[in-house]
C-alpha cells in the first residue's frame, strides 16, 4: 500500500485538471444552482464522474500513445479548418472564463479589504500570474498548483455542518430529477459546461508532455509510446483527480442548497452573497474563508486558462511551446498567454457582473463541448494514431454517451423558450 507521501508525488497532471476544473466559474456555477433549484441538479455530480474519468484518460492516452499534445495531433492529422475551429472556439472562451475569473478574484478580495479599489487588485492579480507563469519552472509551478486545490475543502466541512437529512441528500444525488423549462436546462448546461470544460482536455493534454519533458523526454520520438505501468498510472492520477472534483462539486452544491434554498434566496449576485454560504462554517469569517477559496482556485485556473489558450495558438502555428520553456525561447507561447491575460483583465471594465459572468462562461463552456468531445473520440480510435492503443468498448460508449447526453441539453436550450 502506498503512503500519503508516495500518493501525492504520483499525482500529477490529472489531479491538477481536476482540482482547477473548480475554479472560481465552479465555484459560482455550482452556488447559483444549489441556492435556485436546492437538491434537484446534485445528481449531476454523480452522473458526469464516469464520464469525465473517461474523456480525460482518452485525452491523457491519446497524448502519452502520439507523444504530441491534442493540437499538434489535429494539425498533423486533420484538415486545418478543423484545428482553426477548436482553435478560436478554445482561445476566444478561455479568454471570456479569465475575466470572469480574475474579476470574482478581485471582487472576493474585497470582502476582505474593502478600502482597497477593485482596480488595483484586478491589475495586481494579473500581473502576479504572469510573473509566477513566466518564470517559475514548470515543476515548481506544479507543486504550487496542487497545495492550492486544496482551499475547497471548506465547502464539504460546511455541508456537514449544515446538513441534518443526509437520505435526501443520497436520493437526489441517486435519482435523476429534470424540470422541462428554460432555466433548468440552462443551468444543466452551465453545470455540464463548468464541469467537463473544453480548457481541461487541452490542459490535460499539455500538461502530460510537461511531465515527460521534465523527466528528460525531449523530442516526439523519445515521449512517443507508452507502457502498461504508464498507463496505469495516469489512469489512476486522471481518476483521483476527477473523483476530487465531483466530491466538491457535490458539497458545494449541498452546501448552497442547505443555506441559500432554504432561506429562500435563489439568485446570487454578488460575492458577498455566495460567501453567506460558508457562515455556518467560519461565521464572521465566512467572507475570509470564502475570498481565500476563490483566490486559491483563480491562482490554480487563471494560468491553466491562459496557458491552454496559448497551447492551442502556439501548436497550431508551429511555435515553439511549454511552461518548461524560458521566456527567450518561446516568445510566441508566453505572448499569447500575457494576450489572453490582458484582454481578460480588460473585459472586467465593462461592468459586467463577475458572479453572473462565470455562470455564463459556463454555459458557453457547455455549448461547444460537444464538438470537442466529438473531435477527441475520433482521434482515440484512429488506428494511425493509437493502434493497439485504440478506445475500447467501454471507452467508445461513455464517451458516445457523454457526447449524446450533452448535445440533446444544448439542443433543449435553444428550442425551449
Amino acid at each position: 500500500m502506498w503512503s500519503l507521501k508516495k500518493l501525492y508525488k504520483k499525482l500529477g497532471p490529472g489531479f491538477i485538471t481536476g482540482a482547477s476544473d473548480d475554479d472560481p466559474s465552479g465555484i459560482a456555477t455550482y452556488t447559483q444552482v444549489g441556492a435556485q433549484f436546492g437538491l434537484k441538479q446534485l445528481w449531476t455530480a454523480l452522473l458526469m464522474l464516469p464520464f469525465m474519468i473517461a474523456i480525460q484518460e482518452m485525452i491523457a492516452r491519446v497524448t502519452m500513445v502520439a507523444g504530441q499534445a491534442l493540437t499538434a495531433i489535429m494539425r498533423r492529422h486533420y484538415p486545418r479548418w478543423i484545428v482553426w475551429i477548436v482553435v478560436l472556439m478554445i482561445f476566444l472562451v478561455n479568454t471570456i472564463n479569465i475575466g470572469a475569473n480574475l474579476g470574482a478574484m478581485a471582487d472576493a478580495t474585497k470582502l476582505i479589504l474593502p478600502d482597497v479599489p477593485f482596480v488595483i487588485y484586478l491589475i495586481g492579480y494579473s500581473l502576479l500570474i504572469l510573473f509566477l507563469e513566466i518564470f517559475l519552472t514548470y515543476k515548481t509551478y506544479a507543486k504550487v498548483l496542487k497545495w492550492l486545490a486544496f482551499s475547497l475543502f471548506s465547502y464539504m466541512i460546511t455541508a456537514f455542518i449544515v446538513t441534518t437529512d443526509w437520505g435526501e441528500v443520497l436520493y437526489r444525488a441517486i435519482v435523476p430529477t429534470l424540470e422541462i423549462n428554460r432555466n433548468f436546462i440552462l443551468a444543466i448546461v452551465a453545470v455540464f459546461g463548468t464541469t467537463i470544460s473544453p480548457y481541461l482536455f487541452f490542459w490535460q493534454s499539455n500538461e502530460e508532455i510537461e511531465e515527460e519533458i521534465v523527466q528528460g523526454r525531449k523530442t516526439i520520438a523519445e515521449r512517443k509510446g507508452a507502457t502498461k505501468t504508464e498507463i496505469k498510472d495516469m489512469r489512476m492520477d486522471v481518476s483521483i483527480g476527477m473523483i476530487f472534483s465531483n466530491l466538491m462539486t457535490f458539497f458545494i452544491i449541498t452546501t448552497a442548497a442547505m443555506t441559500f434554498f432554504k432561506r429562500g434566496i435563489t439568485d446570487i449576485q454578488s460575492s458577498a452573497m455566495a460567501a453567506q454560504a460558508l457562515e455556518p462554517l467560519a461565521g464572521k469569517f465566512a467572507s475570509l474563508i470564502f475570498a481565500v477559496g476563490i483566490i486559491g482556485t483563480g491562482l490554480l485556473a487563471v494560468p491553466v486558462l491562459s496557458a491552454t489558450a496559448s497551447y492551442a495558438l502556439a501548436e497550431a502555428f508551429g511555435w515553439k511551446s511549454g511552461l518548461y520553456k524560458k521566456l527567450r525561447e518561446a516568445h510566441g507561447f508566453y505572448g499569447a498567454i500575457t494576450l489572453s491575460t490582458l484582454v481578460g483583465l480588460i473585459m472586467n471594465f465593462t461592468g459586467i457582473n463577475p458572479i453572473k459572468l462565470l455562470f455564463y462562461t459556463a454555459v458557453l463552456n457547455g455549448i461547444i463541448a460537444p464538438f470537442l468531445i466529438a473531435v477527441i473520440i475520433h482521434i482515440a480510435n484512429n488506428k494511425k494514431i493509437m493502434g493497439k492503443h485504440r478506445n475500447g468498448i467501454i471507452s467508445n460508449l461513455l464517451g458516445l454517451t457523454l457526447l449524446i447526453f450533452m448535445t440533446l441539453a444544448v439542443i433543449m436550450l435553444f428550442a425551449i423558450q
